[in-house]
């Protein structure tokens, strides 16, 4: 019998009138199933990937999941970005055969069950936000900013309006100003006051015909609310504009207050942070969006919709901005949402939402004492800390401190971030942590502070890696296979 490799044999099993053993079961044969591809789309020689045994592909990836944070092994204060536990399960539902074997291009009439989870799903973030319209597409939140902008911009073109600005906070996200420039709109930034909160006279100044929407994330990246939001609410829509809500921090809101009852017109939805998805890793996300009524009309198709006991998804409607993502949206990650949200219920939001914010002010209480924060001792979900007084003492810096932390087992906050903070920590330890795991956290911190200079300039010690140029890597990534290397 011949030596054939595993790639090798996978492939012969593949190719017309082969019917191994090893193949699906399949009641088409597959010399019919070749017959519906395009011609030439049947390969000839099996794919060029390398031939490993099998205990050394596990020992790699294994050994490789040591050296990874994650939240499963590390507390994660990663403000902002909110990486809080997943549940498992959650994990485990997602799975379960019936949605995990449905095919994209399945009919309609054979993935009910499916159809009535997202339209239930939109009914629950519709019921969240106080925003009526729902899109489930969006594959992140940057995309979902994307999207609602589109959808603005179709709306300013249905009633005959050219306007080509985009008003967003210097506290923002830089996906703000980035999805504006991407649909199509000039960005410019609104001055913040030193409490945090919009400078009034300088978003007044920017108010004019031309204002589209005015992006802003309430709760802010500073952690507070800022409760001028009516107000500046007000004064959007009577220039004629919209306001756009950043959901990256709703967290810190569920249950509390919705931005519709505020006066947001559109927003987008973190599953992955708001919901305890999974985060992280380049992976598959979704940024669901909601809007107003008004603008459910331009909202991307199709849409779920309920039709008696029936459930199909409606392409009919002329004034959409179409497609922006392939099939449903990430269905995985939406899936674990609803989960979510069926454990937790309104009560259950609400809690989070309240320990989110107790969480955040104990850890504050903890630390401001050495590493201060400028916008006071209350904050909700997440504060940001300043090392700007230990930076001009000693020259000891925000990422000397984050990088400090890795030998302690503790992944770094985010660090000069928002640009508005000199020095800035941006610390969010989310509703999932215990007391003790932040008493320790505080502890490490405040020991940090203590330490030698050169010891934390030199920090990490522990890592394989010390101090890389963080740009360089992810522009120019060191692959370690490719065929030519293969060949040689």
């Amino acid at each position: 019998m011949r030596n054939t490799s595993a790639t090798q044999l996978l492939f012969e099993l593949s190719q017309p009138g082969r019917r191994g053993a090893l193949l699906p079961k399949c009641d088409v044969p597959v010399q019919a199933l070749a017959s519906l591809l395009p011609e030439g789309a049947i390969s000839e020689q099996p794919p060029q990937i390398p031939e490993l045994g099998e205990p050394d592909v596990v020992r790699h990836f294994t050994n490789l999941s040591t050296l990874n944070m994650s939240v499963d092994t590390h507390f994660y204060p990663l403000g902002s970005c909110t990486m809080k536990y997943n549940p498992k399960r959650n994990e485990r539902e997602a799975s379960l055969p019936g949605l995990l074997h449905l095919h994209p291009y399945q009919r309609e009439e054979t993935i009910q069950g499916l159809l009535a989870l997202l339209s239930e799903l939109q009914d629950m973030l519709a019921e969240i936000s106080g925003l009526p319209a729902v899109s489930l597409q969006p594959a992140a939140g940057a995309h979902g900013e994307w999207t609602a902008l589109m959808v603005a911009a179709a709306y300013f073109r249905d009633r005959q309006e050219k306007r080509t600005k985009v008003l967003a906070p210097d506290s923002a996200h830089g996906t703000n100003p980035a999805s504006a420039r991407m649909a199509g709109f000039d960005a410019v930034s609104v001055k913040s006051r030193a409490n945090g909160y919009v400078d009034l006279d300088d978003l007044r100044s920017k108010l004019d015909d031309q204002t589209a929407v005015f992006m802003i994330t309430n709760p802010s990246t500073l952690g507070i609310f800022d409760e001028q939001i009516a107000e500046i609410a007000e004064m959007v829509h009577t220039a004629g504009g919209l306001i756009y809500l950043d959901g990256a921090n709703m967290n810190a809101i569920l249950g509390v207050t919705r931005p519709g009852d505020f006066g947001a017109d559109m927003m987008h939805f973190n599953p992955h942070k708001t919901f305890s998805g999974p985060h992280g890793g380049g992976g598959p996300g979704a940024g669901p969006i909601c809007v107003t009524e008004t603008l459910g009309a331009f909202l991307p198709t199709p849409v779920v919709v309920r039709n008696g006991e029936q459930y199909a998804f409606d392409g009919n409607r002329p004034k959409s901005i179409g497609r922006v993502r392939s099939f449903f949206g990430n269905v995985g990650v939406l899936v674990r949402t609803y989960c979510y949200l069926r454990t937790h219920g309104a009560d259950g939001l609400r809690r989070v939402s309240e320990n989110a914010v107790l969480n955040a002010n104990y850890l504050l209480s903890q630390v401001r004492h050495f590493l201060p924060s400028p916008q006071g001792e209350r904050c909700l979900h997440e504060f940001v800390a300043s090392a700007a007084d230990i930076k001009k003492e000693r020259g000891v810096s925000a990422m000397d401190i984050a990088k400090r932390l890795l030998d302690y087992g503790y992944h770094a906050p985010t660090v000069y971030f928002p640009q508005t903070v000199p020095e800035a920590m941006m610390i969010e330890p989310t509703e999932t942590e215990s007391k003790d795991t932040l008493d320790a956290f505080a502890a490490t911190l405040f020991k940090i502070t203590g330490e030698a200079d050169d010891l934390l300039h030199d920090a990490p010690h522990s890592t394989r890696i010390s101090r890389p140029n963080e740009v360089q890597a992810a522009r120019k990534p060191v692959l370690k296979w490719s065929p030519a290397a293969s060949d040689a």
